[in-house]
């Protein structure tokens, strides 16, 4: 993968395993988009970073599965896991643009996770029973 693109990979990342929703927005072109599962889409950088607060803090990694790059529109399709678990729990896709010449900035995040939520079993079955929405 180009340095440039791999570059997007490993701020995220960082980004997220600082817990630093602004610097996580910043990636995020000025009407860029995040799609998780199960919430509606949120667009612009100032929606992205409240949607990130109080997100993150893992020992999040990315891997590119495939991606391609031309003038000023690329993607990144990938697998996404945590600390040293085997696998990915999940996959992504980015896609991405820039102005001639600057750097890449995602233009849409959208990412699920592999494995279906858990249902509650019972009513008092706590929330912390199921699988967490990511962000990657």
């Amino acid at each position: 993968m180009p340095p440039e693109l791999d570059r997007v990979l490993r701020d995220y990342e960082r980004a997220w395993r600082a817990a630093d929703a602004s610097a996580l927005a910043s990636l995020f072109a000025e009407d860029g988009f995040v799609l998780q599962g199960n919430r509606p889409p949120i667009r612009g950088r100032p929606a992205i970073q409240a949607a990130y607060e109080g997100q993150g803090g893992g020992s999040l990694r990315l891997r590119a599965l495939a991606f391609a790059a031309e003038d000023t529109i690329a993607y990144i399709v990938g697998g996404y896991g945590y600390g040293d678990a085997p696998g990915d729990a999940g996959k992504f896709t980015l896609t991405l643009r820039r102005a001639p010449g600057a750097p890449w900035l995602i233009f849409s995040d959208m990412d699920n996770p592999n494995a279906p939520p858990r249902q509650r079993s019972a009513p008092d079955t706590p929330p912390s029973a199921e699988l967490p929405t990511t962000g990657h």
